[in-house]
């Protein structure tokens, strides 16, 4: 069984592993927007430049799908890091496996694991590097962060409606609008997490088989970048129909 190294800190845990892929994940969205971008030229477009126009697009698609189309040009900077930072997140854990073995204690493991391991006749395993969205925290922080977007869209943009609607279509539905509301960025973590997780713990299975699980790997490696493609793209249109619910009210524009 691998663990993976946690740092606690005045009794809070971190996972390094965690840490190391968001950073890595930040960076590389970073420079991968940076790099399609490098050189924009409306005479001689590059590849790299008409890809960049082509995920611009489709982003716009996207939101334009779930808010009227006059309301899409603010969020579509959202909408761009969601989807990419949220795919290439998915993503990372794939092709690396970075595991370590471990003889004494440390960063969350007893001294009590490392000997049931022994008398078993084993080792302790330390893995270093894993998708971040396979995290639960992680995908909980992501859907906090949408959460607290949408609610102060929806107080600062749409005041009036917004309040109301807690109320709709009776006063006495306030309580079930609250656990909906409460639920909507629940299960936005959850099923990111769930997707990203499974396909990981499924890799690391395969991986036991040795060079019997070659074509396994191969399979399921491609299936993955789907299931990345996918909830990258299911995360970011529901997020784009949460925001549209509560901050643009259907008499302020159409489709």
């Amino acid at each position: 069984m691998h663990y993976f190294p946690i740092y606690t800190w005045n009794g809070i845990e971190f996972d390094l592993s965690s840490l190391l892929a968001i950073t890595v994940s930040a960076i590389l969205t970073f420079a991968l927007v940076k790099l399609l971008t490098l050189k924009l030229s409306v005479a001689n477009p590059s590849k790299a430049q008409n890809f960049m126009e082509w995920a611009v697009d489709f982003v716009h698609s996207t939101i334009s799908s779930a808010m009227p189309l006059n309301k899409v040009r603010p969020y579509m900077s959202l909408g761009l890091t969601l989807i990419l930072f949220i795919l290439i997140s998915n993503l990372v854990g794939l092709p690396l496996n970075i595991v370590t073995y471990v003889h004494e204690p440390m960063l969350g493991i007893t001294q009590a694991m490392l000997d049931k391991y022994a008398a078993e006749g084993g080792h302790a395993e330390m893995a270093w590097w894993k998708s971040p969205t396979a995290d639960l925290s992680v995908t909980s922080g992501l859907a906090l962060i949408v959460f607290v977007i949408v609610h102060f869209l929806g107080m600062k943009q749409n005041t009036k409606h917004y309040f109301q609607h807690y109320f709709k279509p009776f006063w006495f539905f306030f309580p079930l609008n609250i656990i909906e509301t409460i639920a909507k960025p629940v299960t936005l973590a959850l099923r990111l997490f769930a997707n990203i997780f499974a396909g990981e713990v499924l890799i690391a299975t395969i991986l036991m088989l040795k060079g019997y699980g070659t074509p396994f790997m191969i399979a399921w490696q491609g299936f993955s970048v789907f299931v990345g493609g996918i909830q990258a793209f299911l995360f970011t249109i529901l997020t784009m129909v949460y925001i549209s619910q509560a901050a643009i009210h259907d008499d302020d524009g159409a489709h």
